[in-house]
Formats: structure tokens, sequence, C-alpha cells
């Protein structure tokens, strides 16, 4: 729970120096309670990150701050590969005891009233799941990625008698995984570039607000923990999905409709109209070139002589597999209500934008592949030469073409030159005779 101590202790941090800043005299009861009040919100909050809505004065939030969830995973992952054991055992106790954890903070906070509680299980589970088994899997006696995926196929083969995970399915996984990690990659740079375009909002609004030191602490920590969800937005935006911050608002690489935002210094970093122009619009290129570079990921692990359609076929539907997933998830889980009215719609339509970026990954990565599995067919070649016949017989065409268009019209029927009579053994003697008389040198001298 060491993820839950660092979303705790700052709010706690923050009301004592409020408090301390006061000139009325301090009333112990009534610290306590608002001591109380804090933490429950600050558990609200962590639990936020798990996928509970916080309800608080009957206004629901149901947006995660994916910051959270990043820390409790790697809080989980670190403790798992230091002090746990590579078993199966090992990492059923690891989840159930989260998941456990995590149902006992939502019951003491008290900000997930009813069935709350069963998704505050759930999410325990999958997160003590997923940082459990990373943990494992990186200690130096987990088995590796290859090994996984051949125990992957054995079983396979002994339950159902058929390959369900082929091998160049986990090629076409692996790569898909790179596209992705590219993507993420590609869209954390351009939430620094829209930050430092945006820094002079976010600095009128710091100004505004006066939050001091510790309010400073208190916002930076918050806006981290939004930074994640931020960047998925803009993986929807490179896509051409785009993304909502309030109803009625849009952000795309071909259009901006913005609206009245809260005083977030974070919402400063947003694309303003400048950003939708000419240049933007071809931002769904990059997307395809995560994948072309997925496609030669592939393609240099595979044996050319050897390939053939259908493994290209399985390649691709790896990489079609693994963004789509992921980014199914992650926009799912990085959208919700961010408050009452019109901060009920916040985030990007999670099915449009991860079918979008499977799209244009699978687009890249296929124009690799086929075209790469073409020529070492030897299709292209065949193209190649039927081509060039094809330009050859054009050309002749043209010489008779060009030479009817000098000469005339040819006509319909030309006759046949009647061949040279041979001359008979007489007449030769005779003509070599003659020759030879005047004193010519005869041909075949």
């Amino acid at each position: 729970m060491l993820s839950l101590a660092v979303v705790v202790l700052p709010a706690v941090v923050a009301y004592l120096v409020g408090t301390a800043a006061q000139a009325a005299p301090a009333d112990g009861a009534a610290d306590a309670v608002q001591v109380r009040s804090a933490v429950e919100i600050a558990a609200g909050l962590w639990l936020l990150g798990h996928g509970v809505p916080l309800t608080a004065d009957d206004v629901t939030v149901s947006l995660a701050p994916l910051g959270i969830a990043v820390l409790a995973l790697f809080a989980v992952y670190a403790s798992a590969k230091r002090f746990a054991v590579t078993t199966v055992r090992c990492w059923a106790a690891g989840t159930v005891a989260y998941a456990l954890g995590a149902t006992g903070v939502a019951l003491l906070a008290g900000s997930a009233p009813g069935w709350s509680l069963a998704l505050a299980a759930v999410g325990g589970l999958v997160m003590g799941g997923l940082g459990t088994g990373l943990g494992l899997l990186a200690r130096p006696d987990a088995p590796g990625p290859a090994a996984l995926g051949e125990r992957a196929e054995v079983f396979a083969l002994r339950r159902t008698g058929r390959d369900l995970v082929p091998a160049t399915l986990r090629l076409g996984l692996r790569a898909g995984t790179v596209a992705t990690a590219l993507l993420v990659g590609a869209s954390a740079l351009l939430v620094v570039a829209w930050a430092v375009a945006g820094r002079a909002t976010s600095s009128d609004i710091i100004t505004a607000l006066e939050p001091g030191w510790t309010g400073g602490i208190v916002f930076a920590v918050a806006q981290l923990a939004l930074l994640p969800n931020l960047v998925l937005w803009a993986a929807s935006w490179l896509a051409g999905a785009g993304f909502a911050v309030g109803e009625g608002t849009s952000f795309t690489p071909f259009g901006t409709i913005s609206g009245p935002l809260p005083a977030i210094p974070l919402l400063g970093a947003l694309p303003g109209e400048d950003w939708a122009n000419a240049v933007s619009a071809w931002a769904p290129v990059l997307v395809i070139a995560c994948g072309v570079v997925a496609g030669l990921f592939a393609w240099r692990r595979l044996e050319p002589e050897l390939v053939r359609w259908t493994d290209v076929a399985w390649v691709l539907a790896g990489v079609l597999l693994t963004p789509g997933v992921l980014m199914l998830a992650g926009q799912w889980v990085a959208a919700g209500a961010g408050g009452p009215g019109r901060l009920s719609e916040v985030g990007a339509n999670p099915l449009a934008s991860a079918g979008l970026i499977a799209g244009e990954v699978v687009a890249g990565a296929a124009a690799v592949l086929v075209g790469a599995t073409a020529d070492a067919s030897g299709m292209l070649a065949r193209v190649r030469e039927n081509a060039q016949d094809t330009r050859l017989g054009a050309g002749v065409g043209a010489i008779f073409a060009t030479g009817d268009d000098v000469g005339g019209a040819a006509p319909d029927h030309v006759p046949d030159r009647a061949p040279d009579r041979v001359p008979d053994a007489d007449e030769g003697e005779a003509g070599r005779d003659e020759s030879s008389a005047d004193g010519q040198v005869p041909a075949d001298a």
C-alpha cells in the first residue's frame, strides 16, 4: 500500500500547514474531523485510480487518474520482483491480498458505497494480478517471453489438438507491442510540445489561484496523476479520432472546438485552434509509420524463403490485435465524468480511437510485409518482367506507328515480291567467261 501513502500524505500535510497558517485557535475535535475528511478524500482518489467512482455531495467522478494507477502498479511490481517467489501460488496470493486491501480501503473511506465496493475488489484483482505477474516475470529465475509462448503452444495442443497460438501470431503480438510503445512515446512528446506552447496559460492559472508552496505541491501531484490520461488522449489525437474535455468540445488534428474549462494548470496544455492546420491533418501518418516499424521488426525475424501468405496473415493479426486491445482498454479507463454538468464527458471515444489506431498500424505493417513477401516469392519480379515486356511492345508499336505516319497509310494488301530467278549452269559459265574477257574479276574470286 505504498501508493496509498503517497496519495494520502500530501493531503494531510497540506491540511496541517493550512491549519497552522490560520490565526484562529485550534480546536482538537474539529481538527480530528478535518484530518479524517482529508484522509477519506485522498483514499477516495486512490480508489478512483483503481476504477472506483468517487461520490461526494451527490456528485460522481468516474475519470480515473491513471498516474495513481501507474504508481500502484509499479509499487506492486517492485514488491513482487524483490520479495516474491516465482510460483503460481505466490501470484494468486499476491493478487488476492491486494484485492482484499483495496476493498478494505473502500470500506474505511466511505466514498464508495453500495455496488462500488465490488468495483474496488475487481480493480484490486486487476491491479494486483497484473503488477504481481509482471514482477514475477522480471525475476531472474522466471521464464522469458519465448518460453511462455512455447508453453502456451504446448498447452493449446494438449487441450484442443490444434496450434491456437502459432509462432507467427506471437511474432505479430510482439511487433504490435513495438508499434504501441512507439505511439505512446510519440504521444508523450506531443504532450510536451503542447505544454510548452501553453505554458503562458498555465502560468496565468497558477498566478490567479495563488496556491502557495503547499498548494503547489498538491497541484503538482494532481496534475501528474492526470498526465498519463493526457498522453492517451494525444494518441487518439494523432490517429484522428480526437478527444473531448466537456460536452460539446472536440480536439482533433482537423479542428478544435473548445469551451469553458476548470482552472486546472494542466488543461492549459490542451491544443488550441492553431494546432489544427494543414500540417496537423497529416498526423495519422505518424501512426502508420509506427506500423511500418512493426512490419520491419517482424520481417527481420522471418525466413524470406520459407514465408507463406498464411504466415503473413497471422503476423498481421497479431499486429492488429495488440494496439487494438491495449488502446481500447487504455482509452476506456482514461475517459469518464470529471464532474457535474459539462464535465460529465471527458476523454476519447474508446471504440473509435482504438479502431483507428489499430487500422492505421496494421496498414503500415501490411505495406511492409506484403511487399517484402511478394518480392521474396518472385511475384514482383514477374510483375516487373511483364511490365517491361509491355513497355517494349508499346515501344515497337510506336515505331511502326511512326513509320506509318511518315510514309502514309499502308495499303490493305502488299503484293509479295517475286523471287529472283536462279540462272542455269550454262548461263553462269557464259557470264563468267564474258567477265573474264572484259578483264573484270568475278565476285567469287
